[in-house]
């Protein structure tokens, strides 16, 4: 388990609201949350948002980055692109536990107009109290390190 218990947490328009029950979830749970935005509905670029939670978490500020969009389809896919980025997208509990046990994920990906608020904090818990499994895991994180160089 880490010793950096700050999470980044990141949006685009379509997620505010739920991306600030989160980390008001998260912050009554004892992590630090750092909400980066957007604040105001208007339409915003999710690879904006995707990237830049995702570069808190590469360069070791954010243990973990939590990013929301309609889908969580496309804030994942940018933030994917950032080397040392594993994000998986999750709309169920068992996925998250799965993405954090055998990708060691340091970033979830979810989609505001997939699932609900309640749901949403539920697959956050799972993914924030999940160790990663290492292992034969680890030998496969290996491979997809791998592939960003």
């Amino acid at each position: 388990m880490t010793t950096n218990k700050r999470v980044v947490l990141s949006s685009d328009h379509a997620a505010i609201e739920m991306r600030q029950e989160i980390a008001a979830h998260i912050t009554a749970k004892g992590w630090e949350a750092i909400d980066i935005g957007p604040t105001t509905p208007e339409s915003t670029h999710y690879p904006a948002h995707g990237e830049a939670a995702a570069r808190r978490v590469a360069d070791g500020d954010c243990a973990f980055g939590i990013i929301l969009c309609g889908t969580g389809q496309g804030i994942m896919m940018a933030a994917n692109k950032v080397k040392g980025i594993r994000c998986g997208v999750c709309s169920d509990v068992f996925s998250a536990q799965m993405t954090r046990e055998h990708n060691d994920a340091n970033m979830l990906a979810m989609g505001a107009r997939v699932i609900d608020n309640a749901k949403a904090i539920e697959i956050v818990g799972a993914f924030l109290t999940t160790d990663f499994g290492g292992g034969r895991h680890g030998t496969r994180v290996e491979m997809i390190k791998a592939l960003e160089a």
